[in-house]
């Protein structure tokens, strides 16, 4: 059986994530799978893993930031795109189809349609979200404030972000050892991570300066690549470790006293599973508020950037509750995965 994912985004951030862990979990069962990105993405994540990929088109409506003139402009693009995907999924013989997230789950949906083939779509955008349920079966991811709903809309059903088996098992003293490397790292702090994703955010940077104009009693760890270089201006002035891209974010987790990130699902689920509090940061990513804190409940602390400070001691002053809570959500955060594979395999049957 052949699986065709149809990816998202650059190839390198949470969508990539997403769609190799879904990939793992598929060849776990026997599926070969096939990879489908736009032309202009660089890949490096699949590329790391050992993965080649085909360039198709996958227009973008900016996620949840699209607006009316980004929708219609990638509305423009996609009847192209669809027969682009169509003819990839003849080609490659694929039996049923995957869609990533916005542009790459209506591509998928629109192209596996005209392809007379079985489609599933991850969803997590306002977009993606009205479309792709007209054509095929979905699965709403805790972006969504559709996935804290009891009673779903029709043909879909909600999963946790998909994780790797192995992210849990990061190790606290590889991480330790990475940071050494850091001149201004001091063992005997302890330790905050502060992540956006793959892309550090503005929002991000005023975050941990905040932190840094505060108090000098943390190590600030900082990792990700920046939207714009001079984004890191500030990290310089500031005694702030920054790490860049990493592909040792779980053994960073696993050490880190605390994660300051995002409000959105990956990064958070991976802190997660380590058992690492953490305090979301609300309206980073283009202004958007997700409301983890009301998916993972007792586990994370909400924060505007303005308020970091406050919320970061608050949440060592409850670390016992939320280190209770986080290990309550590590399980199914690390099951997920094979729960959504098994789910979609057992529909075609």
């Amino acid at each position: 059986m052949k699986a065709l994912l149809i990816v998202t985004g650059r190839g390198l951030g949470g969508d990539a994530a997403i769609a190799l862990n879904v990939i793992k979990a598929l060849e776990k069962r026997g599926v070969q799978c096939d990879i489908a990105l736009d032309e202009s993405a660089p890949g490096i994540l699949f590329k790391k893993n050992g993965y080649s990929w085909h360039k198709i088109s996958i227009p973008q409506a900016g996620g949840h930031a699209a607006t009316k003139a980004s929708a219609i402009k990638g509305a423009l693009k996609l009847i192209s795109a669809t027969f682009k995907a169509r003819s990839l999924i003849k080609k490659v013989n694929a039996d049923f189809v995957i869609g990533v997230l916005g542009g790459g789950a209506i591509v998928a949906s629109l192209g596996a349609k005209f392809a007379f083939k079985k489609a599933f779509s991850l969803i997590s955008t306002p977009l993606d979200s009205k479309v792709c349920p007209k054509f095929n079966e979905c699965f709403i991811l805790p972006d969504l404030d559709k996935f804290k709903l009891d009673t779903l809309p029709k043909n879909t059903d909600k999963s946790f972000y998909p994780l790797s088996d192995d992210f849990s098992k990061g190790n606290a003293e590889s991480g330790l050892l990475k940071l050494k490397e850091y001149s201004n790292f001091d063992e005997s702090k302890k330790t905050i991570v502060f992540s956006s994703g793959s892309s550090i955010f503005k929002g991000m940077i005023d975050g941990v300066c905040n932190v840094a104009d505060f108090t000098d009693k943390y190590n600030l760890v900082l990792i990700g690549l920046p939207l714009k270089d001079e984004y890191l201006d500030e990290i310089n002035k500031r005694n702030i470790i920054y790490a860049g891209y990493v592909d040792w974010v779980n053994h960073l987790f696993k050490f880190a006293d605390l994660a300051v990130l995002t409000d959105d699902g990956v990064s958070i689920q991976e802190a997660l599973t380590t058992n690492t509090p953490i305090v979301a940061l609300t309206h980073v990513k283009w202004g958007r508020y997700q409301n983890m804190e009301g998916v993972f409940k007792g586990a994370i602390i909400e924060s505007s950037v303005d308020d970091v400070v406050g919320n970061v001691e608050k949440a060592f002053e409850n670390y016992e509750s939320l280190s209770e809570n986080t290990s309550k959500y590590a399980k199914l955060c690390l099951e997920a995965s094979d729960v959504l594979v098994d789910k979609m395999l057992k529909k075609l049957e």
